[in-house]
């Protein structure tokens, strides 16, 4: 007779705070237990010698998703999960996209529908705001937010989502309202779109140029003129994708002052550079993403951000686009810059590309590598301790290491839609040769088990992270307005 559903027995656990030798048992797809001896398991695996770890969670992600341009990804829900899975993934947040004059509500029904048919991992999601009308605010968010949809995505640039500072201000008011948290891709637009009119009217044309187009100055003002709309009306907010030091060092000024400002940055800003577009003809279009890849030095700031806790998690900003007429190469066979369809993959090689820098190399803990991956994308949206921690009363979602594994990235091993990757020829030390979703084996040495569809939605309210700090700003005091009640 058997004790439990599975036990993985003998291998080094980590945690975002500890890291010891155990054996996990699991019962019903959560953790049962945890500790030496324990019973026997239905099923059980020998990870002595490797280290078990949280499935990562993945919380910036672009899935079957309609674009600012008006087209669909690359992937399909089934394929950009696979991928996530095969990269030790077992959580990911996608988005509902909504355009001008659309319904977010129906969008949302849309989507959900994709996933039921095809995700291998378990999801949830955030939701674009392109359009936010009344009925959109007042109409649709409350039910949403309600069902589980607790966090909201805008844009500061792009001509068909972009939001302007009033439209800002009326959602960081709404999230406020409902508990959620806010998201924004953070650039200035009129600032690229100058600069892309210049470069390309003088002939500058080559991949290379969406680098400069986009400039440093973009980023470090979209985020200071974010953070000041959040903290007029006492918001929380999340940056994405920071990609330079003045950037992180923005961030640093805000939560230095007590602001409940956010941060991710992603491993394209770590290991690539503006570099990387300079190269012959369309093959630079593999690395056109944006924010675009900056200077090595900004790489390295990031990491101090990180581990000054500047930043919070690293996320994959997984924007896949096959590098053919269909996707990067959509607009024309031999594009400028700026018809270069922007995105990259990620899905698959984030965790791999961040062990191998972080662990094997020793510059971090293994600590630190499941805290900003797995725990910390858990905690802020509302996840935890559900996901991103092996603790008992948990889902038992568990990545098994082995960190002498070697392996090079190359385009034809990549599970993802893009079927490219632009880390080809990197080689990492580190792999997660078997990875567990609610107690369930998935990937097994290469092989995936998991059927189309058998992913869960993940309801979740944003708790404790999108919170007010009930800091009101001089405006919303009646004591300092002359009494005036905004709210």
């Amino acid at each position: 007779m058997t004790d439990y559903d599975l036990v993985i027995r003998g291998g080094t656990v980590a945690t975002a705070s500890d890291v010891f030798a155990a054996d996990v048992a699991v019962s019903g797809g959560t953790i049962a237990a945890i500790g030496s001896g324990l019973g026997r398991g239905r099923t059980e695996i020998d990870a002595r010698g490797r280290f078990v770890l949280p499935g990562g969670v993945d919380s910036h992600t672009h899935i079957e998703q309609m674009s600012s341009g008006g087209f669909v990804c690359s992937d399909t829900f089934e394929t950009a999960t696979k991928a996530a899975l095969m990269g030790g993934t077992t959580t990911t947040i996608s988005f509902v996209a909504q355009g001008r004059g659309e319904s977010v509500a129906r969008n949302a029904d849309a989507y959900h529908a994709l996933a039921r048919a095809g995700a291998v991992t378990d999801y949830a999601f955030h939701l674009i705001l392109a359009d936010p009308t009344e009925e959109v605010l007042k109409g649709e968010l409350p039910e949403l937010v309600a069902a589980g949809h607790s966090s909201l995505k805008l844009f500061m640039t792009y001509d068909r989502v972009k939001l302007d500072d009033l439209q800002i201000l009326d959602v960081l008011e709404t999230a406020r309202e409902l508990g959620a948290l806010v998201m924004a891709h953070a650039e200035n637009h009129g600032m690229i779109e100058w600069l892309t009119r210049r470069l390309l009217d003088r002939g500058y044309t080559h991949a290379r140029y969406h680098g400069v187009a986009h400039a440093r100055a973009a980023e470090a003002e979209a985020f200071q003129r974010l953070i000041a709309l959040a903290e007029l009306v006492d918001q929380p907010v999340m940056l994405y994708h920071v990609s330079t030091a003045e950037g992180a060092a923005i961030v640093r000024q805000a939560r230095g002052r007590g602001l409940k400002v956010y941060a991710e940055t992603c491993p394209q800003y770590l290991f690539l550079t503006r570099g990387d577009m300079d190269r012959p003809g369309n093959e630079a279009a593999k690395f056109v993403y944006s924010p675009p890849g900056r200077e090595a030095a900004d790489g390295d700031a990031l990491w101090a951000a990180l581990a000054q806790g500047d930043l919070q998690l690293i996320s994959s900003d997984h924007s896949p686009y096959a590098f053919d007429d269909t996707g990067k190469l959509r607009f024309s066979p031999t594009p400028n810059f700026k018809e270069i369809v922007s995105g990259m993959p990620g899905i698959e090689a984030r965790l791999p590309l961040l062990f191998d820098a972080m662990v094997a190399s020793g510059r971090f803990r293994l600590t630190d590598f499941v805290r900003w991956t797995a725990s910390e994308p858990a905690r802020l949206y509302g996840l935890a301790p559900q996901k991103g921690t092996i603790a008992p009363g948990a889902d038992a979602d568990i990545a098994i290491w082995d960190a002498d594994k070697e392996i090079t990235f190359a385009d034809e091993s990549v599970h993802d839609g893009a079927r490219y990757t632009p880390y080809a020829g990197r080689t990492v030390r580190g792999w997660p040769v078997t990875t567990v979703r609610r107690g369930e084996v998935v990937v097994d040495d290469g092989r995936l088990l998991a059927a189309a569809g058998s992913g869960r939605f993940l309801a979740r309210a944003a708790g404790e992270a999108a919170m007010p700090l009930g800091r009101p700003s001089p405006e919303f005091d009646p004591a300092r307005n002359f009494g005036a009640v905004l709210r």
